[in-house]
């Protein structure tokens, strides 16, 4: 493929990734509930998420999914149940007295709601296959196309998220956390999953 249009493509995927949907909300809320540590697992598991996506494109079983809109609506409803799942389990914690260390956050549990925020957010797989097509030419192999473009739209997902764990968690960390401040964050955090569950359940 042209340098130029894997630029073109790039210009054209990031103000998507900009712009505030499940998949920030939710490495926003990882962030400002469990410091970097945990945003970055989050967005790790984003990641991950639309690397299923790609294989999905790459294979052709998008296509599929958009063929039926059955599938589609499953699928949509599923992630919204899940968002307001995390959203509740947050809101529990933080109308709970007592302080919960941010570091007490599990190692793994970031990263597979980040992956399963992601997998499960049926927009992020309709732009996938709705975009990508635009940028792929007829005399070369598909799949590989469809690779290379995912793979750019992969990293800058990674990268933006990266930037914006880091960013939220170095705003909370000043100083220490008290148990008010505790349940005021995570009560923010929950409130984040419940507007991007609002954005799924609004599509």
């Amino acid at each position: 493929m042209q340098t130029m249009t894997l630029i073109l493509f790039a210009a054209t995927v990031l103000p998507l990734i900009l712009t505030p949907g499940p998949d920030m909300l939710f490495v926003a809320s990882q962030a400002l509930s469990g410091g970097a540590g945990a945003g970055l697992r989050g967005t790790a598991g984003v990641c991950l998420g639309y690397v299923v996506h790609s294989a999905f494109v790459a294979l052709g079983l998008a296509a599929v999914i958009a063929a039926s809109p059955l599938l589609f609506e499953a699928l949509r409803w599923l992630g919204v149940g899940y968002l307001v799942y995390l959203a509740v389990k947050l809101l529990q914690s933080a109308m709970r007295p007592g302080g919960v260390a941010l570091a007490a956050v599990a190692g793994g549990a970031s990263l597979r709601r980040g992956f399963l925020t992601a997998f499960l957010n049926p927009k992020g797989m309709m732009i996938y296959f709705a975009i990508l097509p635009q940028f792929m030419t007829h005399d070369a192999n598909a799949a590989l196309q469809a690779v290379l473009l995912s793979a750019i739209f992969v990293a800058l997902c990674g990268l933006v998220y990266t930037v914006l764990s880091l960013t939220i968690a170095g705003l909370g960390r000043r100083g220490g956390i008290s148990d008010r401040s505790r349940r005021v964050v995570e009560g923010s955090a929950g409130g984040l999953l419940i507007v991007a569950a609002g954005f799924m359940a609004a599509r």
